[in-house]
């Protein structure tokens, strides 16, 4: 990734949310979410709880992702994560940033381990495209 790009990503790492726009997989139309974000190294990841929301459906159809943060715009390609090692990083990634967040994380997860509830949560790595 490109130097400027880099400064961007990593001044506005320590933020707490992004804007998503993304593709209707039907309607082929821009759609755009705010959601939570993970910058790690030269990648952007996004976490979700629920793998059945619209834009997680979406993205994983057309997986262009157009992201804002702070001002700063970045674009790139998503990949949804399915490595159960690749999803256990990128949660430990989240319990760091979103430390005020770790009780409700593991109610979900004990919930989870004894057949509550069922465990939906998933990501993408996105990759940043070098600017044009």
């Amino acid at each position: 990734m490109d130097t400027s790009r880099s400064d961007a990503l990593q001044r506005v790492a320590q933020r707490q949310t992004l804007t998503l726009t993304h593709v209707g997989r039907k309607s082929g139309k821009p759609y755009r979410v705010t959601i939570w974000f993970i910058a790690a190294g030269d990648k952007i990841f996004l976490p979700t709880a629920n793998v059945n929301r619209q834009w997680v459906r979406n993205l994983r159809q057309t997986p262009l992702a157009r992201l804002e943060i702070g001002g700063e715009k970045f674009e790139g390609a998503a990949r949804f994560i399915t490595d159960p090692d690749e999803r256990a990083r990128i949660m430990a990634l989240v319990r760091g940033k979103y430390w005020m967040f770790i009780p409700m994380i593991a109610i979900a997860q004990l919930l989870g381990a004894i057949g509550i509830v069922k465990d939906n949560s998933g990501g993408f790595e996105v990759t940043l495209s070098s600017p044009s």
